[in-house]
């Protein structure tokens, strides 16, 4: 699994700003987040947008958030603390104050399963995910895949897992210049068709090669 770009920082974070407001919308709608594209333009630039409900408008200006502390943040680590502090700033910050950035300690369903997670334990999560990023034989590409996909099915936050995961993964693939995960509107409903399967069977192959196949976003530019 090749890394597909070979950008510099500063080039995939061009990329990403260019884009910022497609990637939150559609990072957004992934979570059951029913906002438009127009919406989410308007929220972003600091417009009031009739309609919508307060979580909503919270959800995408949180997101706007976390992108940007992924992107004006260069040089801080990929490990626990990290993905801790990019669910502070995702997360519904007037439901669950108090579990932000903040291992679950509750039970969580998941939509079109049977299947639940264990409970999360830190000393295991840290040991886990240091296990994945530590991979010397593995491109980028597929470890930040690999993190993104083990984060969300270790569900270890009582809410926006996927956000996490993803914006997670990100910081890793533009650290990096290797382009950026995000899933198209009309793949989502393959994409949680394949996560439920990975989910229930904790084999994540099919799944990992689907996003490398159809999720890498990026382009190349002159250095």
């Amino acid at each position: 699994m090749e890394d597909k770009y070979h950008l510099t920082r500063e080039q995939n974070v061009f990329i990403a700003k260019r884009n910022i407001v497609d990637y939150i919308w559609k990072s957004a709608n992934l979570e059951g987040i029913g906002v438009t594209y127009p919406e989410t333009q308007a929220i972003y630039d600091g417009g009031v947008v009739n309609g919508l409900t307060v979580e909503n408008v919270i959800s995408i200006n949180n997101l706007k958030y976390a992108w940007q502390f992924i992107l004006e943040e260069p040089g801080i680590k990929d490990n626990f603390h990290v993905l801790c502090c990019i669910h502070k700033l995702v997360a519904d910050k007037l439901v669950l104050e108090q579990h932000l950035g903040k291992l679950r300690t509750t039970p969580v369903q998941i939509g079109g399963t049977k299947w639940q997670p264990t409970f999360p334990f830190e000393t295991q999560i840290k040991e886990e995910m240091e296990e994945i990023l530590s991979q010397t034989e593995k491109t980028t590409t597929e470890i930040a895949i690999e993190i993104m996909l083990y984060i969300m099915r270790k569900q270890m936050f009582i809410d926006g897992n996927k956000r996490v995961a993803m914006l997670f993964a990100n910081k890793i693939m533009i650290d990096h210049g290797c382009g950026i995960i995000s899933i198209a509107q009309e793949n989502q409903a393959t994409f949680y068709e394949k996560l439920i399967k990975y989910y229930e069977t904790g084999n994540w192959d099919e799944l990992k090669q689907w996003i490398y196949d159809y999720c890498i976003d990026g382009m190349e530019l002159n250095a």
